[in-house]
């Protein structure tokens, strides 16, 4: 069987927040009575199937299913790096996604033991992700300040669905301050998964990328980027006491709270390259401020 990663798809993607598939116009009235309309985001429910075998449902802004669906499972441990997708046919009437691969698969018995996380929009992980961690050593890269600096600029300043419509979270896979792939979703760990499957599906190297997220760094977070093979995390928002936890024991790197010329490092510091004085850095313009920047 042909591996469906042997067609390259060569385009690095960016959000298009004018695709009119990912926002409805809904009308209600503001604080003072006045009549106003908004854009929304749109949820769609996805359902996920590996072989003949129903995985989960999700709930997505479903711009890139194929992606999600691969994303999803390599990050819960289902597809292994290795395994041949001899295809993933997506139906868009029956919102249904289906992974073939080579190997033969049943996950009945762990899907019994699903964990309920902390990420909106009822992301899931399962227990023995924690064990698969251990058998990962992550690169030594470098987390240049200049490259932190240029980065989330770049992202926070480039058109994107949240700052048409807002309550949507994005991830980022980033290269020496360069994004190169910017997803969103409804919930992070669907943009990360995204990612995931934009990476494997493109053989995109991990060992000198950057993961860029808004949402906070929770345990599920860290899991996800350490699986993905990414060396470091950066996030706008805050932490987690066990995203840390988990983010030392695995060697990753984790910035926080990272707006403007400000952030914190509270795991893999080692890393970080102080090339740039902060004083050179412009202060997070308001427009650009999303949640939490008031909050942590």
């Amino acid at each position: 069987m042909q591996d469906i990663r042997a067609k390259p798809d060569p385009a690095i993607i960016m959000p298009e927040p004018h695709d009119p598939r990912l926002t409805e116009r809904v009308t209600g009235v503001d604080h003072t009575g006045a009549v106003v309309e908004i854009r929304v985001p749109v949820e769609r429910a996805l359902t996920l199937y590996l072989n003949a075998q129903e995985i989960v449902t999700m709930m997505t802004i479903n711009d890139y299913p194929e992606y999600l669906a691969i994303g999803y499972l390599l990050n819960q441990n289902m597809l292994k790096p290795d395994d041949v997708v001899t295809g993933v046919d997506y139906d868009d009437d029956l919102q249904v996604t289906v992974v073939r691969t080579e190997r033969h698969t049943n996950y009945e018995h762990k899907l019994k033991k699903r964990t309920l996380t902390s990420g909106c929009a009822q992301g899931t992980a399962f227990g023995d992700l924690m064990e698969a961690l251990e058998e990962i050593d992550l690169p030594n890269a470098e987390l240049r300040t200049s490259w932190l600096y240029a980065m989330t600029k770049s992202i926070n300043t480039m058109p994107s669905l949240y700052l048409e419509a807002g309550a949507i979270h994005g991830c980022v896979l980033c290269q020496e301050g360069r994004p190169i792939c910017y997803m969103e979703d409804v919930g992070r760990h669907n943009a990360v998964d995204k990612l995931a499957g934009w990476m494997y599906r493109n053989r995109i190297d991990p060992a000198d990328k950057v993961l860029y997220t808004t949402g906070r760094l929770t345990s599920e977070m860290t899991i996800k980027t350490v699986r993905m093979g990414i060396p470091i995390l950066v996030s706008r928002s805050g932490f987690t006491a066990w995203g840390v936890s988990l983010a030392r024991q695995a060697g990753l790197t984790l910035v926080g709270r990272a707006r403007g010329k400000r952030f914190v490092a509270l795991s893999g510091e080692e890393r970080i390259v102080f090339d740039q004085d902060p004083a050179s850095v412009e202060e997070e313009a308001a427009r650009h401020r999303r949640k939490g920047a008031d909050d942590d």
